[in-house]
């Protein structure tokens, strides 16, 4: 069995289910189901049970997916102590991160400290009106921004965080009130103009153009940090939209924040430049995706 199908059959014993283990692997969804057949074939015994509704592992491919695993897991072993030894070790990677999004992602700095001795990550504070600036600029070295990212100079990596969304809005604002707040709702009030230096589409995933029936969203008053964002809602000028990590560790005079209750939820990923494809950065890239996304 190669590498890649035993990646493709480790995947989906652990997703149970064909298309997340596509999506997960960026391959076709023809491309999972050959390699097992495949195997299955090869073995003369079945892996997976399947039918139209569901996927399970059979006891053979059980036993096989301990067997595998454990082999995965001691070449991972042996192949983290030769890069801890390698021209990695010892380094320090700039992760640039939104706000508070450092403490969340505690598991994931440990597990690279402990996997990788004598290299560490120093956490740099990033914004969402220009967070690919100091990527771009060798300021950082990783950033760790949500999702899409389609910039052709920068690699995207494993997700990291999952969350939902809030929206910032003044102390006995209507929708403070009501408790929460939809996507159309933004139709009805300006929210903070992030000005020019971030691509329109990828704070249109934070903060909509327009609102799902096509009304379009008001943006301005201008504001370019998370500190300008909460004091022009504290004002009373607009609201804004926020990942729900900005309701978990502030609690600022003068606002609410109340569940976006149809917003699609938030993917941040691993994110670099593709000019520094460094053993570090794979290093910190290969421990994120064994760890799997941390949800908020």
């Amino acid at each position: 069995m190669e590498l890649r199908d035993i990646e493709i059959f480790l995947t989906l014993a652990q997703e149970l289910h064909f298309g997340r283990t596509a999506e997960r692997l960026h391959v076709s969804q023809a491309r999972v189901s050959q390699s097992v057949a495949k195997q299955e074939r090869r073995l003369g015994v079945a892996l997976f049970d399947r039918t139209s509704r569901s996927v399970s592992l059979t006891p053979v491919g059980r036993r096989l997916r301990e067997d595998l695993q454990q082999a995965v897991d001691l070449l991972h072993e042996g192949l983290a102590r030769a890069e801890a030894a390698g021209p990695g070790a010892g380094r320090t990677l700039r992760l640039g991160v939104f706000g508070h999004a450092g403490h969340e992602l505690r598991p994931l700095v440990d597990a690279f400290r402990a996997r990788y001795p004598g290299s560490d990550i120093q956490l740099n504070e990033i914004n969402g009106s220009d967070a690919f600036t100091a990527l771009r600029a060798g300021d950082t070295d990783v950033n760790v921004l949500w999702l899409p990212v389609a910039e052709p100079d920068l690699t995207v990596g494993p997700t990291v965080l999952t969350g939902g969304r809030v929206l910032a809005v003044p102390t006995g604002h209507p929708l403070a009130v009501r408790g929460g707040a939809t996507l159309e709702d933004l139709a009805d009030h300006h929210v903070v103009d992030l000005g020019p230096d971030a691509p329109e589409y990828w704070v249109a995933a934070m903060v909509p153009l327009r609102t799902p029936s096509g009304r379009r969203v008001p943006r301005g008053p201008a504001g370019r940090t998370f500190h300008e964002i909460l004091s022009l809602v504290a004002s009373g000028r607009c609201v804004h939209p926020l990942g729900e990590i900005a309701a978990r560790y502030n609690s600022p005079p003068g606002i609410v924040f109340v569940p976006l209750r149809d917003a699609p939820e938030l993917q941040y990923a691993l994110t670099w430049r593709s000019t520094d494809d460094s053993p570090a950065v794979r290093a910190l890239a290969r421990t994120a995706a064994e760890l799997g996304p941390i949800t908020l």
